[in-house]
């Protein structure tokens, strides 16, 4: 929760008087805040231009520099006027921004809301990355789709314009990602805002998409201006003038400002820097993947193609995805990319350029060749459209930068992209080495990913032998996922002992958590001497070896030799069943129920650990409506107990008897009816098998054999109920 919503739950304990007070004075932070760590630019220095000597080089007309001394330059020996070049390190100052806040676009029958902020092109990229994860509250995204194309108006046929957005909409929604332009609305910033508005017609989810525009190429600039205000702002433009408007359907502006006026350059250095800012920021903590950056070229002039080069040539390249048939820059790349002839033709008559200008273009466009694994050409004229990213069906897109299989698909997992890793990544069949998935699998495991989990065990994740003593414990002590507070809670009390928040839980812990929910002479595997035994050794040998590993470097010591079958984890979906109700993840606990053996009397199990949990956290107060979710939770697998008794009992009566009284040795040797009258499942004891079963039981003409316990239900089914 943020801390303006935690102060406002708080202030209602508090006079009116002073609430108006704290409130202001949090935004007064916030302001000072930004203003100190944010900056703008201004031409300090006239220097007229040799085009036009009523017009400052920054672009402002010079009697627009107010307050300003105009600046005439020394004549030299010969008596002329000796130019001095200006430039934006040398003649603009930095002030502190005071253009930041929320647009409110007045655009047709739509009101859309977009966070800004005007800063200098080389600000800081720690804090400006903060300002959008923390105050703007973006989310780190998955991919960055970095498009580029002309900034003038150019016409798109309709049909290339529908799958254009289509495929790049798709792109955005399935794998998380931030789309970045130049944000104006002219060019292919437009055509990215049309996409995005018939997206927002049909689906209310969220894209992420920034526009890094030039400050000085703003039109209606004095409606933005003002520190954390919620402005409107007109997106008509002068047709007359060489200025632009924002794009009503861009949801984030980072206006960069570099001291000119109507000229475009720096905000390209200040996007290229946070592109690769964001590329080195990891998807996710378990994950050593960054964000992967793809660029996406639509039409566009010279420029475009150099910014190409610098993709693809840099040490860390990007691969770029051209669309062809969009004109210009982009079909000169594809054709580039697919021919070696008639280049020199086509770049003089694309640019009007002179055979030196060609020359240089044709080598610039020769060394993006170079390496043809980072760009791909997409043809909108063939008969069989693919989809406009490849990225978005296939990492194979990203061959140049050298993924492994298994990077492949943690980067599949992290995009939620079981598509991609099912048909592109775990058709690798025999070259996945014993044991390579099993870390993939810790990770689905820990982030909730159920349908990986169910992926990878298809695709031959062994669970006897990925389910280790160290593994299970690590699982039980993940801070990914639900809150495990009660679970704490709960270690607490079978301890009998605080506990720090920092607290690693052990097996052991599980074991007595485990009994103190079921209650009654059952006993848990994990508190068992063989158990405790076992347990007790490996890591007797686990310190020996990390304590070895310090006193003398030795290969030997670089891996626990820890043999997994020797865990102990007979029936490995039963123990990953409790994981997941005790972790509270109900998704996980019916995917592992329906998987491994003894069905009806897992259900039992997790109705009755749900139930005692529900229990504890009313009576612990933790968190407002645990207590009734663990409850539904509880009468989920309560249900599924009936449902499966109830067929086995159609099936054939005598075997249905016989799963209630059937002895389990991996349940403590309990039975399936004992179980169910310790939970109070009414439904379950009152059921037409139960009630034979009991009868038999009375009248003696039941055969016991091993199971003495189950006499003592005759006592405990008239107690259960009372």
């Amino acid at each position: 929760m943020r801390e303006y919503e935690l102060f406002c739950i708080f202030s209602f304990t508090i006079v009116n008087v002073y609430q108006t007070g704290y409130i202001a004075s949090y935004k007064l932070s916030q302001k000072s805040w930004i203003e100190g760590v944010f900056e703008k630019r201004e031409c300090a220095r006239i220097i007229p231009s040799c085009k036009d000597p009523h017009r400052c080089y920054c672009g402002r007309l010079v009697g627009d520099h107010h307050g300003m001394a105009y600046h005439r330059t020394a004549s030299s020996t010969t008596g002329g006027q000796e130019e001095e070049e200006w430039s934006v390190e040398k003649h603009t100052k930095k002030s502190p921004t005071d253009t930041f806040g929320t647009i409110n676009f007045q655009d047709g029958e739509h009101t859309c809301h977009a966070k800004y902020i005007r800063t200098s092109y080389d600000t800081n990229l720690e804090q400006l990355l903060h300002l959008m994860l923390k105050e703007w509250k973006m989310e780190l995204p998955k991919l960055v789709i970095s498009v580029h194309g002309g900034i003038q108006n150019f016409v798109m046929p309709r049909k290339l314009k529908q799958v254009f957005g289509q495929g790049l909409i798709k792109a955005a929604e399935t794998t998380g990602a931030w789309i970045i332009t130049e944000g104006i609305n002219t060019g292919v910033s437009k055509h990215v805002g049309d996409a995005l508005r018939a997206h927002s017609s049909q689906c209310l989810r969220k894209i992420w998409t920034v526009g890094i525009p030039p400050w000085g190429i703003i039109e209606n600039q004095r409606d933005l201006i003002g520190k954390d205000v919620v402005c409107m702002y007109q997106t008509l433009g002068n047709p007359l003038s060489k200025l632009t408007t924002l794009n009503s359907m861009h949801s984030y502006f980072i206006l960069s400002d570099d001291g000119t006026v109507g000229k475009y350059g720096n905000e390209m250095r200040l996007r290229r820097n946070l592109e690769k800012y964001l590329s080195l920021q990891k998807i996710h903590s378990r994950m050593g993947q960054g964000v992967p950056v793809v660029g996406l070229v639509v039409e566009g002039g010279p420029n475009v193609i150099l910014m190409v080069w610098e993709f693809v040539r840099v040490s860390s390249p990007v691969p770029v995805v051209v669309c062809e048939g969009t004109g210009r820059a982009a079909d000169v790349l594809a054709f580039t990319y697919k021919h070696t002839e008639e280049i020199i033709h086509m770049i003089q008559s694309t640019f009007n350029f002179g055979p030196k200008q060609s020359n240089h273009l044709l080598k610039i466009l020769l060394e993006c060749m170079e390496d043809g694994q980072l760009l791909f050409t997409f043809s909108f004229h063939q008969c069989k459209i693919e989809s406009l990213l490849r990225s978005t069906h296939s990492l194979s897109f990203f061959p140049g930068t050298n993924l492994s299989a298994l990077e492949q698909l943690n980067l599949a997992m992290a995009w939620n992209r079981m598509d991609i890793a099912k048909k592109q990544i775990l058709v690798y069949g025999q070259h996945w080495k014993p044991g390579s998935l099993e870390q993939a699998m810790m990770d689905a495991l820990v982030m909730d990913w159920v349908d990986f989990v169910k992926l990878l065990i298809e695709y031959g994740v062994n669970l006897h032998r990925f389910l280790t003593i160290s593994r299970l414990e690590e699982l039980y002590n993940t801070k990914q996922g639900p809150n495990n507070m009660l679970l704490h809670h709960l270690v607490r009390d079978v301890k009998q002992s605080n506990i720090p928040s920092d607290y690693r839980i052990t097996l052991i812990d599980i074991g007595l958590v485990i009994e103190y929910l079921i209650g009654g002479a059952y006993r848990s595997s994990y508190t068992r001497k063989t158990f405790r035994a076992l347990y007790n050794n490996i890591y007797r040998k686990r310190k020996s070896v990390v304590l070895h590993k310090s006193r003398k470097k030795s290969k030997e010591g670089q891996n626990l030799p820890e043999d997994p079958d020797s865990a102990g984890f007979i029936y490995p979906y039963n123990d990953l069943l409790v994981w997941a109700v005790l972790m509270q993840r109900q998704k996980m606990a019916m995917f592992f129920w329906q998987h491994g053996e003894e069905a009806m009397v897992k259900a039992v199990v997790a109705c009755k650990l749900y139930r005692a949990m529900a229990q504890e956290a009313e009576e612990s107060n933790i968190l407002d409506g645990t207590s009734e979710e663990l409850n539904n939770y509880s009468k989920e697998f309560g249900q599924l107990a009936l449902d499966i008794l109830e067929k086995a009992f159609k099936k054939n009566e005598r075997m249905a008897m016989k799963l209630l009284t059937y002895e389990l040795k991996n349940w403590s040797n309990s039975t399936c009816l004992k179980l169910a009258v310790s939970v109070g499942l009414r439904s379950f004891v009152s059921h037409t098998c139960t009630q034979m079963l009991l009868t038999d039981m009375w009248m003696g003409r039941l055969k016991m054999t091993k199971n003495s316990s189950i006499k003592k239900l005759r006592l405990k089914k008239a107690k259960c109920f009372e």
